[in-house]
């Protein structure tokens, strides 16, 4: 009986090594083919999902221009204010804490308008703009095209659309990677010009796109 029992345990034990040794050598190959360095990490500013979010061309703030930004659930995720007037030449755009996202700044090329937008502390530190809007004079035949978007090499263009408040961006390929137009309650019913929705594309910075509509109205003298 207590040789029975030892070679069970002996048994048991070799299953017991040999599975272990076929789990390293799973975990060891898959480091391998996934090594730390190529994980992909998460940005709160990318999401895997298409995203809807509500724009309401007010400030929350009384006497002061700008825009609040609501996500699906009604909770407040980017803000403008100005507090002078509008057009100002330096604009932010916010969390709802009043964090400093992106920093924009308009330079005055003749009859062109040029903006720059500065991620994060990265104006303060005299780095390079994260991206750039050029405005198309309206002389130039352009089409529907209202601006160029410059993102290190990738450009996009803003599209206008038929309703004086919609308008798109747009890829090189032409893809449409956010669609801003007059929200529409499920029932049916059109809200003002002053609220709007935007619909972003999966996998594309919300912060970079809310800070190209933020530029749109700028331009558009919303802002």
């Amino acid at each position: 009986m207590a040789l029975r029992t030892s070679l069970e345990h002996k048994l048991a034990l070799r299953t017991f090594i040999s599975i272990f040794k076929n789990k390293v050598s799973f975990l060891t190959l898959m480091a391998k083919v996934f090594p730390q360095s190529q994980r992909p990490t998460l940005d709160p500013f990318v999401s895997f999902e298409r995203q809807t979010y509500t724009i309401w061309m007010k400030s929350l703030l009384c006497q002061t221009n700008g825009c609040t930004v609501f996500d699906s659930d009604g909770d407040i995720v980017y803000r403008v204010d100005n507090y002078d007037k509008k057009c100002r030449n330096k604009v932010y755009l916010m969390d709802l804490r009043g964090r400093v996202l992106v920093t924009i700044l308009r330079k005055r090329l003749h009859c062109f308008g040029c903006w720059y937008g500065y991620r994060w502390n990265s104006y303060a530190n005299k780095e390079k703009p994260w991206f750039q809007v050029k405005k198309y004079c309206r002389f130039i035949c352009m089409g529907s095209f209202a601006c160029q978007v410059t993102v290190g090499f990738e450009k996009y263009w803003v599209e206008k659309l038929a309703s004086k408040t919609a308008f798109r961006i747009v890829g090189i390929d032409g893809n449409v990677i956010a669609e801003v137009k007059q929200k529409q309650l499920s029932s049916g019913i059109t809200l003002g010009d002053d609220v709007l929705t935007l619909v972003v594309e999966p996998h594309v910075d919300h912060s970079l796109i809310m800070a190209i509509v933020t530029v749109y109205g700028l331009i558009k003298h919303k802002l």
